[in-house]
Formats: structure tokens, C-alpha cells, sequence
């Protein structure tokens, strides 16, 4: 099982390891790719300071991540596990993982980045800011850049292998790799969609914050659990029985991913599984 999750915009700082190696980091096909986008973010974050704030779209109150960008070369790094936080992160809850859980959420989770490409959680990484939606000088647009001009395509399918791909990103990050073919057959998409009875009649809406959440919580689940599903199918099996309840069918044309329906109550939502 591969778990295709996205980053974080905070992110941990005070990284107290070796400064950045690139060529150490998983997925070693995209290091030149990375090396061009790492050049242009330090060159960029180095000079014209109210250039670098409106090509990576920062307010007044974000300034300092200029400069935190500017020295990524020298940075500490950490574990790029440590390193993203937020809504899903805290729910993934990587840092109390059983040790057997851990070591398949080593295996298993890739986070994608406009600037990393993508990167496992015990990669090390330094703090920084640089989001999917940037389009830096050089580079271009990360999505169409990471997409199109970097060797995703053949990479993210070897790191795949013949397994499930579970892709919980957001669309942004979703736009750097499309699943293809084979690939796209055995990997599924999960929407969050809240169900509540208003007047005796079920209503349905998706979510946003708790749909961060409820990801988190089902990968720590199907970790913790020892899932290995081999495909979609096998997916819903599994999640329904940790006590999802959810909503799925196969793709009408061959080559296209499934989507499934994570649905939840508003008591749910409301703090029961938080």
C-alpha cells in the first residue's frame, strides 16, 4: 500500500540535525528536479525580499519565512514526519505509533511537495515555504513542473509497485502526479461527507477541516491495524471493518481510480473519534 498524503502550510521548526543532504533523501530519481527547484527558492528568498513575498504569497506577517528559505542550504533538518503538522498530521498521530505501525508508516507514506516533489516520512528534511501553487522563476508552476518536466511519472509507479495506492491529496498536490492506466485501477480517492437528519430527512455535505482529520485517523487506523490491502476493493473491506462507514464503486471505464465516500455523523464530527 502506497499513501499519497499532502503537506502542511505550518511546519515544525528548529531542526537540530546535519543540514540538508539531497542525494540521501527516498525516491532518488527526482534529485536533479529537486536541486533545480532548491537553487531557484534559496536564489529567489536570497534577493529581492518583496519579490520572493508576492511570488510565494506571503502577508507581512509571514516575512520570516524568506529568510528561513534563503538558508535551507545551512538549515537543520529533521525527520520530515516531525517536520509537517496541522489537522491531518495530529490525527496520523505519528509520533505515538506502535513500533510495528511506525515502520510501515515508513514504508507506506509519501508526502508530496512543491519543492521536495515527494518525500517519505523519515526523510530529513529543513523547515521551509514553498507551496504547490507557486510558480517560481526557472521552475514555473510547480504542478505542471513536477507533472511535466521531472521524472514523476516514472517514479511514482516503481515506488507503487503492484499494490493499492490510497491518495488522500488535496488537488494542488494531486496535480503533480496523475495516476495512470494499471495504476489508476488500483488506487482510490476518499471524500469526507458528513451525514445529518434534518426534519426526518438525511442531508449530505462534504467537510473540510474534519475531512483532514478523518484521513489522518483512518491511515493511523489502517496502520495500526496491519492492513495491506492489495486494491479499492479491498480497501472498503478493510475500512469497514474498523468501523468506516463507506460508500464505494468501481469506476465505470477501465484506467480511472475509485472514489469512495468516507461518511460521518455530526456527533462524530463534534469530538467522538477526536
Amino acid at each position: 500500500m502506497l499513501v499519497l498524503l499532502p503537506p502542511s502550510e505550518g511546519k515544525a521548526t528548529g531542526g537540530s540535525g546535519s543540514p540538508l543532504d539531497l542525494g540521501s533523501l527516498s525516491l532518488p530519481g527526482l534529485g536533479a528536479a529537486r536541486a533545480e527547484v532548491l537553487d531557484q527558492l534559496v536564489s529567489l528568498c536570497s534577493g529581492d525580499e518583496v519579490k520572493a513575498a508576492e511570488v510565494l504569497g506571503l502577508s507581512e506577517g509571514l516575512r520570516g519565512e524568506i529568510a528561513k528559505n534563503a538558508a535551507l542550504r545551512e538549515a537543520g533538518t529533521r525527520p520530515a514526519g516531525e517536520i509537517y503538522t496541522g489537522v491531518l498530521y495530529d490525527a496520523l498521530g505519528l509520533a505515538t505509533l506502535p513500533p510495528a505501525a511506525r515502520r510501515r508508516a515508513e514504508r507506506s507514506l509519501l508526502v508530496f511537495s512543491g519543492l521536495w516533489g515527494a518525500v517519505r516520512i523519515d526523510d530529513r528534511i529543513p523547515s521551509y515555504r514553498c507551496s504547490m501553487g507557486v510558480k517560481l522563476p526557472g521552475p514555473g508552476a510547480l504542478g505542471s513542473y513536477w507533472r511535466t518536466r521531472t521524472p514523476m511519472a516514472d517514479v511514482l509507479p516503481e515506488a507503487a509497485g503492484n499494490g493499492l495506492v490510497l491518495d488522500l491529496r488535496s488537488a494542488a498536490y494531486a496535480a503533480a502526479w496523475k495516476p495512470k492506466g494499471a495504476v489508476a485501477e488500483r488506487t482510490a480517492t476518499v471524500r469526507v461527507v458528513q451525514s445529518k437528519i434534518v426534519n426526518g430527512v438525511e442531508k449530505r455535505s462534504v467537510v473540510s477541516h474534519f475531512n483532514k482529520a478523518t484521513k489522518g485517523r483512518m491511515v493511523r487506523d489502517l496502520l495500526t491495524a496491519g492492513a495491506d490491502p492489495s486494491g479499492p476493493g479491498e480497501l472498503v473491506e478493510a475500512l469497514r471493518g474498523l468501523g468506516y462507514v463507506v460508500e464505494a464503486a468501481p469506476p465505470e471505464r477501465a484506467g480511472r481510480a475509485w472514489a469512495l465516500d468516507v461518511v460521518v455523523t455530526e456527533a462524530q464530527l463534534r469530538g467522538m473519534w477526536w
